[in-house]
């Protein structure tokens, strides 16, 4: 069972910047594609980028690209999410996700509000 735990979200102007962090434990997160997902108020969730460390591959998605990026520390079994520039209709709750590919949430945080106002 792998249990992931996010932090770092909050409220911030519009054009700023936010660092988001996902601390696994119960697995090596080398071992999945991590992903960030969000969800906006009556929007489904949605994947906005991963990295599966073992094709040392990333994605974004358009609307992100970019303003953010993803990085991780395996010394520290940690997923980063830089978030620049950013827009109110960034404002959401993110979430840290594992699984065997990009967007696959076998395991999902409990997810971390991020508010952009204008």
């Amino acid at each position: 069972q792998v249990k992931l735990v996010e932090s770092g979200g909050g409220s911030v102007q519009a054009g700023g910047s936010l660092r988001l962090s996902c601390v696994a434990s119960g697995a090596t997160i080398t071992r999945y594609c991590m992903s960030w997902l969000r969800q906006a108020p009556g929007k489904e969730r949605e994947a906005i980028a991963c990295i599966c460390m073992l094709s040392s591959s990333t994605w974004y998605q358009d609307s992100v690209k970019g303003r953010f990026t993803i990085s991780h520390d395996s010394s520290k079994n940690t997923m980063y999410f830089q978030m620049n520039s950013l827009k109110p209709e960034d404002t959401a709750m993110y979430y840290c996700a594992a699984g065997s590919i990009c967007g696959f949430d076998a395991y999902r945080g409990q997810g971390i509000q991020v508010t952009v106002s204008s």
